[in-house]
């Protein structure tokens, strides 16, 4: 068993993610207005848990990157689930494969910490991440390897219902795995323009590769909100060719 995964996002017109390059909303609309449905539709969805990217949560927690030479331990940590103090709280997820995120505590946002990593990071890191509280499970091989971290927030920390936030490249191995439930989408009433801008989904696969095959969108609502945002679910159906 896993969660339901609703990738939750907001764009511009041509797709892109970077809110500070899209253009100003028309005359008499507050951008400020505009982007704050962004999480207003996000607590609709009622997720006990959200995840990110390593790029996308640096920015929010503002650290400096774990220096990958530092020592602080000797201790040898069995790669198995660490669950810290989570005191009823929302889980904030991060993909870290490699263990560069530094905290200095267990709060995102009031919600609690919670990493997901390959087995080859350091000790220290480990023993970086329970001084300051923060939780960790490990990813599978291969294919497998974002189902297998799935499975564990479902089995050890009891979440049914995920929203994935970004970045693209994050939705975009989340889509290739064939791990996506829904797509709640809003569409922010701007442009960005640019060539190789970041998108919704950007899986850093070769030209060969369709990341997507096997897996179509069934509109489930579409709701206009004021000043021209418009907010599109869908429904993600997979045949047995996807993932």
């Amino acid at each position: 068993m896993r969660p339901r995964i609703i990738c939750h996002m907001i764009t511009s017109i041509d797709g892109r993610l970077r809110t500070r390059r899209w253009t100003a909303p028309c005359a008499g609309t507050n951008r400020h207005v505009l982007m704050g449905y962004y999480e207003q539709i996000a607590l609709r969805h009622d997720a006990p848990a959200w995840i990110v990217g390593r790029h996308t949560m640096s920015e929010i927690l503002g650290s400096s990157p774990w220096p990958t030479d530092r020592q602080i331990t000797e201790q040898v940590w069995p790669r198995t689930p660490f669950i810290g103090d989570r005191r009823e709280r929302n889980l904030a997820v991060v993909v870290d494969l490699h263990g560069r995120l530094t905290y200095t505590d267990d709060d995102i946002d009031g919600d609690h910490a919670t990493a997901i990593l390959g087995e080859e990071v350091s000790n220290s890191y480990l023993s970086h991440l329970r001084a300051v509280g923060v939780s960790y499970l490990f990813v599978g091989s291969g294919e497998e390897m974002l189902a297998v971290a799935m499975q564990g927030l479902y089995e050890h920390f009891g979440v049914e219902r995920l929203l994935l936030e970004g970045g693209g490249i994050t939705n975009g191995e989340f889509l290739r795995a064939g791990l996506i439930d829904e797509l709640s989408l809003l569409v922010y009433p701007g442009l960005d323009g640019l060539s190789g801008e970041p998108s919704i989904f950007d899986y850093p696969g070769n030209s060969e590769e369709q990341p997507a095959l096997g897996q179509s969108l069934a509109l489930i609502s579409s709701e206009t909100l004021e000043g021209g945002v418009m907010w599109l679910r869908y429904r993600v159906e997979r045949s047995t060719k996807a993932g």
